[in-house]
């Protein structure tokens, strides 16, 4: 797409909850046929807590059931155009086997935030349609990103653009975005397939045609409104995608399958360090890593402008284990003979995974808000649930504000 606007970005999960996400490749380009993450005090570092899951990782078939229950607009025989752009990207069922593989890992991961949002499955598949879930870069004003955004619309939703930055491919940050973005959408028009033509044409083209004409009716399904062609066939695009996810062996394709260490977790960062050296310590070749993370413009993941990294849970358990060894490592340097005292200052040893001995002993873990906090993401970054951070600090919504204390684990 090009014309959206973007709020503000997450700041990052903890590692040690599992979020969905699998295994693999995008899909067509949509004009081309199918394509579809020290300074610091010193503590006394204990034994790090082992990682678990906020939930267990969803099976494979499961991916794709609960995409399929979470479709809200036509099925495949609504529109003769569906079927065959349908057809379209599964010309070639290999290539599109092969591209939804390499896709996989993030469509899971923005399906989880597009939930959270209670956003229609279909556009968990947006990214397809726009990009191919590729992380295209931006030049000369051009849109960016898996999405597709404008830096206008960036700037308009809050994601840094410059030449050091580009939330546009923040594949958290972005999709978190994008997300509110299409609930208020729908909030405003009651209606999913003009939220797409808002989402492509803009929100003022998109009100104005429902101010003069009122929501379009059931049929056709893709509105005859004095819309641009691309918008129209965007719509068409998004609803015969789907319709290849909810009906693959129509198009004789199969859906790809994941494993639990394919999910993608976002992994706080206790420092800046160029790419290439945390892909070598979370074991994964460095074109992963930066794909990943290519809102990183210079190659080097700066936590003044992002404090964390994304990457498969199976290596991120490896690049925690690295930053725990070389806190402890610089810290038997420095007091020769003190054990396990590290310099690494407590938030830094909370980003690695570590608690130092006074957060270990207190008998209440507490978080203080940041700008750019939810509900949501501090459940996952103390794998808890929404519904304890509520009871624990008696909220009666989800609303919290920079410089609230919030408790994030029972009292012992």
């Amino acid at each position: 797409m090009s014309r959206h606007p973007h709020p503000k970005r997450l700041l990052p999960l903890v590692l040690s909850a599992l979020l969905t996400a699998c295994a693999t490749t995008p899909p067509p380009h949509p004009g081309s046929g199918p394509r579809p993450v020290p300074s610091a005090a010193a503590a006394t570092i204990e034994t790090p807590p082992p990682v678990t899951a906020a939930a267990p990782a969803p099976e494979a078939s499961d991916i794709w059931d609960r995409l399929r229950g979470s479709f809200a607009m036509a099925d495949c025989d609504a529109d003769p155009a569906v079927m065959a752009w349908a057809h379209r990207y599964t010309r070639d069922p290999q290539r599109f086997e092969q591209e939804a593989r390499e896709a996989l890992p993030k469509l899971t991961y923005v399906q989880q935030i597009a939930a959270e949002h209670d956003v229609a499955g279909e556009f968990v598949l947006l990214p397809w349609i726009e990009s191919g879930f590729r992380p295209i870069p931006g030049r000369h004003g051009r849109p960016a990103g898996m999405w597709q955004i404008m830096p206008a619309t960036a700037a308009a939703m809050g994601l840094r653009v410059d030449h050091h930055y580009d939330g546009r491919l923040d594949v958290q940050a972005a999709a978190d975005a994008v997300m509110k973005l299409l609930r208020r959408y729908h909030d405003q028009f009651h209606d999913w397939r003009v939220t797409d033509y808002a989402y492509n044409a803009g929100e003022f083209r998109a009100r104005k045609l429902v101010e003069q004409r009122g929501l379009p009716p059931e049929r056709p399904v893709i509105p005859r409104w004095p819309m641009p062609h691309i918008t129209r066939e965007h719509l068409t695009k998004l609803l015969a995608m789907a319709c290849v996810v909810r009906e693959p062996d129509r198009f004789h394709v199969s859906l790809p399958t994941l494993t639990p260490s394919q999910h993608l977790v976002s992994v706080p960062l206790p420092h800046s360090m160029p790419l290439a050296r945390a892909a070598d310590r979370a074991g994964m070749p460095l074109h992963q890593l930066k794909d990943l993370n290519a809102a990183f413009r210079n190659d080097v993941a700066d936590t003044s402008l992002a404090s964390y990294l994304m990457m498969p849970v199976g290596h991120a358990q490896q690049f925690r284990d690295a930053l725990l060894e070389q806190a402890a490592s610089a810290s038997a340097d420095r007091l020769p003979g003190a054990g396990f005292a590290t310099g690494i200052g407590a938030a830094d040893a909370s980003a690695a995974g570590t608690k130092p001995a006074q957060q270990a002993t207190a008998r209440v873990q507490t978080h203080r808000v940041k700008p750019g906090d939810s509900l949501w993401q501090l459940a996952r970054q103390y794998s808890v649930s929404v519904g304890d951070l509520q009871r624990w600090n008696h909220l009666h919504g989800q609303a919290i504000k920079p410089g609230q204390v919030l408790k994030v684990a029972p009292s012992r």
